[in-house]
């Protein structure tokens, strides 16, 4: 009985505070709701009659670096056409509920269920391909129409209020009407049948099903997925995204969804007026919607004073638009691309991603400077940087000679059907040995591939990415066919790459955008310089000295080539894929980096060598941009160090190993054979891990040493054996004379 008054007398207790901990929530959300009320009730609501009134538009400008060369208004020429609901497709009506807000027709206004779904479904893909925004298509009329863009709560309150009271004045059709004529679509493009003409060249009422997708897919990041942009594939993956929520909503059947799956659509070619330097324009917008939205770029009156050398720019496109008809009769080379960059602060300066950005017939608002392509000998300088900041040299010796360096094929085997890689050179000869800086200077494959492997494949693709190329990431799937251009790179950040060695090994980020003013021309953000030290000075010095050394590049060139400079110091490289699908060169002094590509959006094959396609380009613009930057040198290269190991400083024969083989054999060998014996490949002398460390004591034991070593015994066979056995059989005849001397 006590445990049982003990057991009522708790049970009680815990009730009576139950109940007082719900008097008292129910007394503080009263609380919370009355100061939500007033707080409301003291929000400066618009009236409805503004949702007439459009907001005059204080459109984003954007200028050069001199802030007075305008080169685009982004909504100078902004195109509406208002049509009726009922002329509008309903596939672009039952696409955008699809993808925006399909409980459209049941909400009033605002769906919680539509938020929730949007924040769970969002936070799991963590993009905005293919998910729903959390507004309902009546709040995104709100926002577009009459509000600031501030992301505030107070905002987002006020949004939500004059949804609700939109939806009691509106029709739905009315409220979707007004959402599909004045959603943006893209730059000037506002409303769903300006984007129909402009996009496929038909009115709203005709667009198809895909058509429609594209439609839809569009309104939520009109510049990062336009269609005219660099992200077409994210466009195709909102635009299935777009079609599946159609599916799943019951708009489509699956015959349907399937069909409209395999159905490709053409765009039509872009329609800009009053623009200047196109394709760097449109980077700036892509890089200025992340930053603020598409909102602020329409409505707060930017100044975007960018980096770009609105002069130079100029005489770049017009040497473009020159040479690209000569070098398609000529050589097939339909495209080409330009960028320029001031090496010590990053400042694109130039920037040409097409022929022509208007040309229908190359689909010429494709940016080239922003697309991967395989770089072909031109990624040489980085796997040589990265060799001599481990203590090779210039002057270090490798052998050009036909070598097999799959270890799963016999050294002989000289083919590279897989799994065999026996790569050629571009004259499909073979010099024997060669320092380092011929071989890079001319540009020769065998000699590259020794030394990637010498520096190590991770260890150069690292470097490659602390000096700014982020495509190359891959270094089990590119394997040796890294030096040769196995991977792909994007011009632009080839060329911003180019630069450190410009800048003697300081890496200047790329910057595009100086600074940015309001509409009342206050600065309310500048772009510092970013710099960062990621290569020895002298390594820059000495990639420098090479690809500048006229007497070096010679057996490729000439002495007279369009890559000589009298009076300036020009470092230049020049770059070709074997299948002849991109011809490159780059180029920099101390103050400019230049480079150019050519070749074919569709990767069709040229007929030409880089240097005859591409180099006139480079070089004509070359001759304008110096006009512009004061005369600089590059610096003295170290010297060098005379202890280094011989085969480091350039010696093909190793004394040591001759003092050896005569204390070994003894003094009846010959000076010759003994010096001759000393000859081995490189991986003889050199640890690769520890090239300055001591001679290596099982040299065998490296990966590459039987087949590197075999062919460098072929090529000492082929040099010196006739010599060597010659000898030796006069000796033996001089011996056998002395002998019968003795005997008579």
């Amino acid at each position: 009985m006590v445990r049982k008054s003990k057991l009522r007398k708790w049970f009680n207790t815990l009730k009576h505070l139950v109940i007082d901990v719900l008097i008292i929530g129910f007394v503080l959300g009263l609380i919370l709701a009355g100061v939500f009320a007033i707080w409301v009730s003291t929000l400066e609501i618009p009236d409805l009659s503004a949702f007439e009134q459009r907001r005059i538009l204080q459109s984003t400008k954007i200028y050069d670096r001199t802030g007075e060369v305008l080169l685009y208004d982004l909504h100078q020429d902004v195109r509406r056409t208002i049509i009726p609901f009922e002329d509008i497709s309903h596939h672009i009506k039952n696409a955008t509920l699809a993808i925006e807000d399909d409980q459209f027709y049941n909400h009033r206004g605002i769906s919680i269920r539509g938020i929730i779904r949007a924040a769970v479904t969002n936070l799991g893909r963590g993009d905005l391909l293919g998910g729903q925004g959390g507004s309902t298509i009546t709040q995104q009329v709100i926002k577009n129409s009459i509000l600031d863009p501030e992301k505030r709560l107070t905002r987002k309150v006020t949004e939500i209020i004059l949804a609700i009271k939109l939806e009691r004045v509106l029709t739905k059709d009315e409220i979707l009407s007004y959402y599909l004529n004045e959603s943006p679509y893209g730059g000037t493009i506002y409303g769903v049948e300006e984007a129909s003409q402009a996009f496929f060249g038909k009115s709203a009422s005709d667009v198809n099903m895909v058509e429609a997708a594209y439609l839809a897919a569009l309104p939520q990041a009109p510049t990062f997925l336009s269609p005219y942009g660099t992200n077409r594939d994210a466009l195709e993956i909102r635009k299935n995204r777009v079609l599946q929520r159609m599916l799943e909503n019951e708009f489509i059947s699956q015959e349907e969804y399937d069909e409209a799956m395999a159905i490709e659509i053409e765009f039509q070619p872009q329609l800009i007026s009053s623009i200047r330097a196109p394709h760097f324009v449109m980077y700036i917008t892509e890089q200025l919607v992340e930053q603020f939205g598409e909102d602020a770029l329409a409505e707060r009156g930017y100044r975007i004073i960018t980096t770009l050398d609105w002069e130079l720019q100029k005489e770049a496109e017009r040497i473009m638009l020159e040479k690209a008809e000569s070098n398609m009769e000529r050589f097939n080379a339909s495209n080409a691309g330009l960028v320029a960059t001031d090496p010590q602060s990053g400042d694109i300066l130039v920037m040409v991603g097409s022929r022509d950005y208007f040309d229908e017939e190359i689909d010429g608002n494709f940016n080239v400077a922003l697309a991967k392509r395989q770089p072909g000998s031109s990624i040489k300088p980085f796997i040589y940087a990265s060799a001599f900041s481990k203590g090779y040299r210039p002057e270090t010796i490798v052998y050009d000679v036909r070598t097999q360096f799959s270890v799963n094929c016999e050294p002989w085997q000289h083919t590279s059907e897989p799994p065999c890689y026996s790569p050629n050179n571009y004259n499909f000869q073979f010099v024997g040995p060669i320092n380092l800086r011929n071989a890079l200077a001319q540009s020769l494959n065998i000699p590259a591939v020794k030394t990637l492997y010498l520096t190590g494949i991770k260890d150069s693709i690292k470097l490659s990415s602390d000096m700014g190329i982020t495509t190359l990431n891959d270094p089990d799937r590119l394997g040796l066919t890294l030096v040769l251009g196995g991977g792909e790179v994007k011009l632009l950040e080839h060329t911003g790459a180019y630069g450190v060695f410009a800048n003697e090994g300081v890496r200047s980020h790329l910057r595009s955008v100086l600074r940015i003013e309001d509409n009342s021309g206050n600065i309310i953000e500048e772009t510092e310089i970013k710099q960062e030290r990621v290569m020895e000075k002298d390594v820059a010095a000495l990639i420098s000295d090479v690809l500048s050394d006229n007497n070096a590049r010679a057996p490729l060139w000439g002495y007279n080539s369009l890559v000589n400079f009298q009076n300036r110091d020009v470092a230049a490289k020049s770059g070709s894929t074997n299948n002849s699908r991109d011809a490159w060169i780059m180029g920099y002094t101390p103050n400019l980096s230049v480079g150019v590509w050519v070749g074919n959006n569709d990767n069709e094959p040229m007929n030409g060598l880089s240097g005859l396609i591409a180099t006139p380009i480079w070089r004509e613009f070359m001759d304008i941009a110096l006009e512009t930057v004061e005369p600089r040198s590059f610096p003295k290269p170290p010297p060098l160090d005379p202890n280094l190991k011989p085969i480091l400083r350039g010696e093909i024969f190793d004394p040591e190993y001759i003092l050896q083989r005569i204390q070994t054999e003894g003094s009846s060998l010959s000076m010759l054979e003994s010096t001759v014996a000393s000859v081995h490949s490189i991986l003889h002398f050199v640890d690769r891990k520890n090239p300055l460390g001591s001679y290596p004591q099982n040299p065998q034991n490296d990966p590459q040493y039987r087949n590197w070593e075999y062919a460098v015994q072929q090529w000492k066979e082929e040099t010196y054996g006739e010599i060597l056995r010659t000898l030796k059989e006069t000796q033996d005849t001089d011996n056998e004379n002395d002998d019968d001397t003795e005997e008579i």
